[in-house]
Order: structure tokens, then sequence, then C-alpha cells
């Protein structure tokens, strides 16, 4: 195994920057959190109310991917399972599948086919975690967890069987749609909060090392998160704003924020907690300048759809990328620091000032006066003036003083851009060194 992430065999993922999750399954019908099953302590046989039911006859994933693109997003991630165990696609291992259900058909296939014809890469996330299968052992997350006879219950599992049945879903993931860009499993948990009266679950359990050389020999040059318990090729830090670049044994690594619109995951009715497109903004350019990336989250209704809501976020979303994508795919981090509610981005030979706050009608950007050709404002390519001042003018009255000997003074007109979020591009010098 590598001894710390990396995606150099997928240069894609980092220039890519903005990806789509879809959380999808049985949890769509009851729209009260995709941990419902857990959180409600549901048999497997209660259920079974909702395989019984799961007919998404609106389902088109070429409005999917369509709503994607328009977003400005080059993947898409889909569960094929989740943790209730119930399975898209028409697997050879289990009857608990959407061939079986009303839906009657293998969902993968046209998710697949869709992305592709697209141009999106193709993404599949797996649940480790298994609380239909009758061999998974209960657990603290389990909803049987609460059972008056989990030892006896747990006599009866054998975890060697789930383990076998796991690595025999991936290979048929792996092997009967093509080729697959990108893998995420969910997740580990040998030890914390999370195993403390009942053993928890890490890479042991799942036989990790053994499902990764399987998924290499299978699938060359897929990448795989990190929540095998064993070093993937990107860290999926998941609902938080790392403060800085991703760091694994003493190194920068590629990461991706794993984000939800509104804090679940799965079609949540009534969760009305929806984060703003000015807020995803801001957070998409904040993780890029950090050089990670940004998968955002929707969940489709029990019918297939992505609901009104989420629609016109990735609408809004889609409106600021149309005319600043640039400087999100493809762009990276700087050792720049820039001004304060600031971020910079590089790309090339341009350097991108986003503008979280607009100040009045001056900013100073310290050291590049001298590597700085041409600027403009990206959402309608306007030039922005470039004003040199000099160093040893003293302020008084109306005049500025001067800035510190080689910094660049851009003039800004008085009225902000009616955009979420203004970009300045900055075109620098050829010979530019700025790291």
């Amino acid at each position: 195994m590598p001894s710390q992430v990396h995606v150099d065999h997928a240069p894609w993922f980092t220039e890519s920057r903005l990806g789509m999750f879809v959380h999808w399954g049985l949890y769509a019908l009851p729209a009260r959190h995709e941990w419902v099953m857990s959180l409600e302590r549901t048999s497997v046989e209660d259920y079974a109310a909702y395989f019984e039911r799961f007919d998404p006859d609106l389902y088109e994933p070429r409005e999917w991917a369509r709503s994607a693109k328009a977003a400005g997003m080059e993947y898409v991630v889909l569960t094929t399972k989740h943790h209730e165990g119930f399975c898209l696609w028409d697997s050879a291992l289990t009857d608990y599948k959407a061939t079986n259900t009303p839906a009657g058909r293998d969902l993968l296939v046209p998710y697949v086919q869709a992305l592709r014809d697209a141009g999106l890469k193709v993404g599949f996330y797996h649940s480790l975690i298994d609380w239909h299968h009758p061999d998974f052992t209960i657990d603290d997350i389990h909803p049987l967890r609460d059972a008056p006879n989990v030892e006896e219950l747990n006599a009866s599992r054998d975890m060697n069987v789930y383990r076998e049945y796991l690595h025999g879903q991936v290979r048929e993931l792996l092997t009967n749609y093509g080729k697959i860009d990108y893998l995420f499993f969910d997740f580990s948990y040998p030890e914390g909060p999370l195993a403390v009266r009942y053993p928890g679950k890490g890479k042991d359990a799942w036989g990790s090392v053994e499902l990764v050389d399987m998924i290499r020999e299978l699938q060359p040059g897929i990448i795989i998160n990190d929540r095998l318990d064993v070093p993937g090729d990107f860290v999926t830090p998941e609902q938080y704003q790392p403060a800085g670049a991703m760091m694994s044994g003493g190194k920068e690594v590629p990461w991706e924020a794993c984000q939800t619109l509104n804090g679940s995951w799965g079609y949540d009715r009534d969760n009305m907690d929806y984060k703003s497109v000015d807020l995803l903004v801001r957070m998409l350019i904040d993780g890029v300048a950090k050089d990670g990336n940004l998968l955002l989250n929707v969940g489709p209704t029990a019918r297939g759809e992505i609901d009104p809501r989420a629609s016109a976020t990735l609408t809004g979303l889609g409106e600021w990328m149309r005319a600043h994508g640039r400087s999100i795919r493809g762009a990276h981090s700087t050792s720049l620091v820039p001004p304060a509610d600031c971020r910079f981005t590089r790309a090339g030979n341009r350097l991108y000032l986003h503008l979280f706050a607009w100040p009045l009608k001056v900013v100073h950007l310290p050291g590049l006066a001298e590597h700085v050709s041409y600027a403009q404002l990206l959402n309608d390519a306007s030039e922005i003036v470039i004003e040199k001042l000099d160093p040893a003018q003293v302020a008084i009255n109306t005049r500025p003083g001067g800035q510190p000997a080689g910094t660049l003074t851009l003039v800004l007109p008085v009225q902000r851009p009616n955009v979420t979020v203004p970009v300045i591009e900055l075109f620098l010098n050829d010979e530019s060194e700025l790291a």
C-alpha cells in the first residue's frame, strides 16, 4: 500500500475541482435522513415497507447529468448502496436490489451512460456498512444495537461471509459497467465514539488491503478515497471547511470536502437548513485556494427527481461558474497572502483575486507591481485600472499615502458587480516566478 495519498495517475481530479454527490436509496421514501433506519432502530422487516414501494417513475439520469454540467461540475458520484444495504443495480449476490422493487430495473446502467454521454467522470459510492445483511455483526451504529439479545444475535453472524459479499459486489461494480473513474467507500470506525459498547470495524473487517489490490487490478486508473482504514488517493473532510491544506505523512495531499446542501445527505423533506448560493460559492473558492475540491451533495426524491430547492441552488452555482469557472477549474493555491476577506487562486499565468467583501475604490496587493501586466473583472472582462503610487507619497486630506515599494494598486468601481463573488483576473508576466 502507498505510504500517503496521491492522484498522480488521475490528474483530472484536481483539475475538475467541483463534483456532484448523489445520495439516493430507500431512505428517500421516509424522507427524514439517510440514517433513518439506524436513528429509529428500524428492523429489516419493518424497513421492507420502503423496498416494496420503491418506484422512481421520474428517474431520468440525463437530467441529473444536465444539472451537474450546468452547475459547472465535472464528475458525479452516486450511492450504489448506502448503509441500509439496498442495491441500485442488479447484483447477483442479493435479492435486496432495485430489480426486485416496483422500479424493476438496474438503475446504474442509465446513470453510467448518461454521465458518459455528457462528458462527465463516473463515480460510485459504496457503503462498507450493511444493516440489512444477515452476517453483518451488530455494533454501536446498527439499528438493533439496543436489542436485549445482541450477543446471541451476533453469535449467528459471520463477518467473513459478509466480507466475501462486500468484495463480490465491488467486483460486480467494477466489471459490469465499463470504465469507472472514482470510488468512494464509507466508512471505517475501528475505534472511537462509534465503537464503545461493541467492537467497531476497520481494515481487518473489510479486508481492505486485498480489496484495494483487486480494485487496482480491475480498474488501474481509478481513484479511491481514504475511508477503508488504509491510505487512499485523497482525503475526504466531511461537513467542515479545512483551515488550510490537508496533510498526511507530513506532506500536503489532495483533498475533497464533502458537503451537503442542508445537513442531510438523503432527501429530507422537512429539513429547511439550506446553505445559500453565496455561502457555497465562498466554500468552493476557499477550498480551491487551499488546493481542495468540493463534492456537493443532492438527495433526489423517491420518484427520482432532484427537488426544486436543490435545483435552484445548482442553478445559482452554475450562474456564477459560467462566468468565473476559469478561476476554479485547473486552478490551485499560491503562497501569496491575499488581502483581508479575499482569496487567491492561480491557473497558468493568470492570478485570480476573489473578493468576499467589496472594498472602497482601491485594493492594494503588495509585491505584485512588477509581475502583473493587466487586470480585469472576470465576469465581463472590463478593465481594472492599475495605479502606481509613489511609495514616498504622504497621506494628506483626500490624497492617499503611498504603499510599500512593489505594491500593485487596483482602482475599483464604486458599484459592486452583480455577481455572487466578484473576481479580478490578473495577467502575469511570462517571466513571473510567483509561486
